[in-house]
């Protein structure tokens, strides 16, 4: 499975013919295994709970007669996304009494993540934060649509709608994301060039370099959960942002490291506290300044930044 991701399949072993391969439906779920993390994922912007979704998906995989289906791939991918949406709909309520702002899971993610543009622009912070905004259908329709381009009656199968009605859904979920996704984008060497600049700057304490490489409206969103220290609410602006960053960070420099790497298809910084991993700083930039900060301190939400986990479209 993507990352650690484990099935029933892999625990219990997979079932094998006589040639030592694994059987119809075992063979078919592994073919799909990383396209249904990825579904799952950028449903929930939770690897836990898209890992459940695989689990619930094996599970139902395996009664299916596969003399009557069709199109394996988009029938997987239809179990996975009714799964996903009944805990969708569960994560909504647990996120209302969720502790300081809620933000999606980091992935460490293998290089040609970022290869694949529409797929990292897709399973970025910025994006999945977006997406919290739709309804659970709406993002359903929009992530099988404009991301893995499904057809309308494909998607119309999966979230038990009419092809006219998801057709409209996509038509309204489109507009509401093109209104809220991030500014135009940047290149990669661009987003390379203000992480180092931004690294730089933290390490040598110097609250002027931060200052000019954050845009004037940066926003910086910290996740700790109710589990450790972290902003509660959002704080706006440069000169506040970097004040904060300098002397936070400040206290802890002795024992701090700051690692450049790749989460969710983007530039990151893993900060490690005596060698331990305490902080994903996770970025957006904009013409070459960092418009959005994301630090994810929630010790729940930082497992999968040990190993990459791989995403496929």
């Amino acid at each position: 499975m993507a990352g650690t991701t484990r099935t029933a399949a892999e625990d219990h072993g997979p079932s094998t013919g006589q040639d030592d391969r694994p059987d119809p439906a075992t063979e078919a779920f592994l073919a799909h295994r990383n396209l249904l993390f990825t579904v799952a994922y950028e449903m929930l912007g939770s690897a836990v709970d898209a890992e459940d979704v695989l689990q619930e998906t094996w599970l139902r995989w395996v009664g299916v007669d596969l003399d009557t289906v069709r199109n394996q791939r988009a029938y997987l991918v239809r179990i996975a996304t009714r799964q996903a949406l009944g805990r969708l709909r569960t994560l909504g309520r647990r996120k209302e009494s969720y502790v300081g702002p809620w933000l999606p899971e980091p992935l460490l993610t293998a290089p040609d993540v970022a290869e694949d543009v529409e797929l990292a622009d897709s399973v970025s912070m910025a994006m999945l934060l977006v997406l919290e905004t739709l309804t659970p259908t709406e993002r359903a329709v929009f992530v099988l649509r404009e991301v893995f381009d499904l057809g309308y009656d494909e998607i119309a199968e999966a979230v038990d709608k009419a092809p006219a009605a998801v057709r409209q859904i996509a038509h309204r979920a489109r507009a509401h994301v093109a209104a809220r996704r991030p500014r135009a984008g940047t290149s990669p060497t661009e987003a390379r060039n203000a992480l180092k600049a931004f690294q730089r700057a933290i390490e040598t304490g110097d609250l002027q370099g931060l200052f000019d490489i954050l845009a004037p409206d940066v926003v910086l969103l910290g996740d700790g959960g109710g589990v450790v220290q972290a902003v509660l609410r959002p704080i706006v602006g440069a000169d506040k942002v970097s004040r904060l960053l300098v002397a936070g960070l400040g206290r802890v420099a002795a024992t701090m490291s700051l690692v450049p790497t790749q989460v969710n298809g983007h530039p990151a910084l893993v900060l490690r506290l005596a060698g331990e991993i305490d902080t994903v700083l996770a970025v957006r930039v904009d013409n070459g300044l960092i418009s959005g900060l994301y630090a994810v301190r929630n010790p729940e939400k930082l497992s999968r930044m040990e190993q990459e986990t791989t995403l496929h479209r």
